[in-house]
């Protein structure tokens, strides 16, 4: 298949595409998690928590986590791009109007989530650079592919080309980069309006994040997931696959080692850092993908599948539900404890708001055939409200 408008497969779910999801939530929130916790980045220490174990965990956090599990969100949104067209095919519908007002819609959800409950959001950039990939969805594979490599070509030349010829160093002051996070942390400490101001006082240096690294590896993988989807790639796996254990004997050393250096050198407060992560991230995030796939697919990982599936099917109410949960244990709106929690422990909190929506996703969808942003967001992409409870199946 080339093109995503070749014959339209029958509707179906794919297990290992919502386990995926969830994966990929579970790491955006070990990231995400710091932000709302501290005040503080990954890459600038809180005076308050410096021992080796403090340091341990956030070199663990860079090596691992940074700058990873944001490319296979991306990628999966791609791979879903082509189900949506499909998605349209079967209900006889034009398939552009569709996709221009879910977009609108993720853009809506996502200054929402910016503005009131996180610094920093994926949906406004999802919706921004969905529109360019409606706008290539007729090329074919190889042009896409193409287009993919040429925007780490960019990142390439762009970064590596700043750190020759310019004198970064002004950006990356330690000491005013941490006056700026104690104040973050204070303005996170107090009412909802300090919170809003801080969100918002956080959008330019975001919006900057995006345009010179982000952006660009998020349209790539986007363009990667959509040649993946076209080519089925997630359909009928058992597991066994000998690609997968290919991407696992380069991504992860490769990537490993990508990340480390990423890690050692400040994370982003090194230009040369986030360079080789930049080069690097993709081959971990894709080994991570493959061994999942392969345990979900063994005796006994399938559980493991079953647990995590229904969470990624609510992948954008949980999204939103992890920004809700931070925002009421962290910030001066709930229990205010930005700052009164170490690196080890923010990963326990994140971990344990993971494992809540896990149980909870799976209770909701028992009872309900979508989770509630994703009902909303039906609702605005087919323009027809859809069923808010689940019908019950016939029996006989």
């Amino acid at each position: 298949m080339t093109t995503a408008t070749a014959v339209t497969a029958p509707r179906t779910r794919i297990p290992d595409l919502d386990a995926l999801r969830a994966f990929a939530l579970l790491g955006i929130l070990v990231v995400n998690i710091t932000f709302v916790a501290t005040g503080y980045s990954l890459n600038v220490t809180d005076p308050a928590y410096d021992s080796w174990l403090d340091d341990a965990v956030r070199w663990a956090n860079l090596s691992f986590f940074g700058m990873k599990f944001y490319l296979l969100f991306s990628f999966m949104f791609g791979y879903s791009f082509v189900l949506q067209t499909e998605a349209a095919a079967r209900a006889g519908a034009a398939f552009r109007p569709r996709m221009v007002r879910r977009l609108l819609g993720l853009f809506a959800l996502g200054a929402v989530n910016a503005v009131f409950l996180i610094s920093g959001d994926i949906l406004t950039v999802y919706a921004l650079l969905g529109a360019v990939l409606l706008a290539m969805r007729g090329v074919r594979d190889r042009t896409a592919l193409i287009v993919a490599a040429a925007l780490y070509g960019y990142l390439l030349l762009s970064i590596g080309s700043s750190i020759l010829f310019l004198d970064m160093s002004s950006y990356f002051d330690h000491a005013g980069q941490v006056a700026a996070a104690q104040e973050s942390a204070a303005n996170l400490a107090g009412g909802f309006g300090s919170v809003v101001h801080e969100h918002i006082a956080i959008l330019p240096l975001y919006a900057l994040s995006q345009l010179t690294v982000q952006g660009p590896t998020t349209l790539a993988m986007f363009l990667l997931g959509m040649v993946a989807a076209r080519r089925r790639v997630l359909v009928g796996l058992t597991g066994r696959e000998s690609w997968l254990r290919i991407v696992q004997l380069v991504g992860f050393p490769v990537g490993i080692v990508g990340g480390a250096v990423y890690a050692s050198l400040g994370g982003n407060g090194n230009t040369l850092g986030v360079l080789v992560s930049a080069m690097t991230a993709p081959l971990l995030a894709a080994a991570y993908a493959a061994t999942l796939i392969r345990v979900v697919h063994s005796e006994r990982g399938r559980s493991l599948g079953t647990a995590l599936a229904p969470a990624g099917r609510m992948a954008l109410s949980n999204y939103l539900g992890q920004s809700v949960a931070t925002l009421l244990i962290f910030t001066g709106v709930g229990f205010g404890l930005v700052g009164q929690v170490s690196p080890l422990e923010m990963m326990l909190f994140a971990v344990a708001i993971f494992a809540g929506q896990v149980v909870l996703s799976r209770w909701w969808l028992a009872r309900h055939g979508h989770g509630p942003a994703e009902w909303l967001l039906r609702w605005l992409t087919n323009a027809e409200r859809p069923a808010w409870r689940r019908l019950p199946r016939p029996v006989g």
